[in-house]
Order: structure tokens, then C-alpha cells, then sequence
């Protein structure tokens, strides 16, 4: 849970659909209970509003440093966004733990800079 709302704290958009927010939160859990407990959690702590069908997030200078936060690997990886085979894993480290494996144009979208 705590993986997921420290995924919507460092979306860089201003504002996300609903349907965008499950989609990202979708890379950390499939579960419907969680995904609204995550969703709950995150407008609890100040990290979102939900306006109607329509997130605000709450940026805080929380925005990743890809240089620093964004570790790529070598191997043999699945995107765990799109489901493409990857021979290079790009894994976001946050506070809570990393997520990924994500190709380069998935970790971009994930986190709204696309």
C-alpha cells in the first residue's frame, strides 16, 4: 500500500483521471480493495483530492530524479506496465521500496512525464 501512494506523491502532473491514476497504481497491485485503500490513503495524507472523476495531485518537490531514482539493470525483464519483453529494467526507488521493471517510455508515463 504504502508503495502505491508514494507512487501518486511523485506523479508530476497536476491532475489525473481516475482511469490514469488506476492505470499507475495497476503496476504496484491488481487488487480492487487495495487499490482503493491506496487511493483512500493517499487523499487521507494530503497527497491527492479527488474532484468528481478527477485526481489533484499535491506536489511537495517530490518529483523524481531520474539520474538518481531511476536504476536501470540488465537482465531479463517483463514491463510490468505493458507487459514487453526488456533486456534493460528501469526500477523506481522511492522511500518505501522500488518499483518496476518498466521500459523507458512505461517509467515516463508512470510517473506522468509523458
Amino acid at each position: 500500500m504504502e508503495l502505491g501512494v508514494d507512487l501518486l506523491a511523485h506523479v508530476e502532473r497536476d491532475s489525473l483521471s481516475l482511469a490514469e491514476a488506476v492505470d499507475r497504481i495497476e503496476t504496484v497491485t491488481t487488487n480492487p480493495a487495495l487499490t482503493r485503500e491506496i487511493l483512500d490513503t493517499a487523499e487521507l495524507r494530503g497527497v491527492i483530492e479527488r474532484e468528481g472523476g478527477r485526481l489533484q495531485t499535491r506536489r511537495r518537490g517530490t518529483a523524481v530524479q531520474f539520474e538518481a531514482e531511476v536504476i536501470e539493470r540488465e537482465g531479463d525483464y517483463e514491463c510490468r506496465r505493458c507487459g514487453a519483453s526488456l533486456s534493460t529494467g528501469h526500477f523506481v526507488r522511492f522511500g518505501t521500496g522500488e518499483l518496476g521493471p518498466f521500459g523507458p517510455s512505461c517509467v515516463r508515463a508512470v510517473l506522468g512525464r509523458d
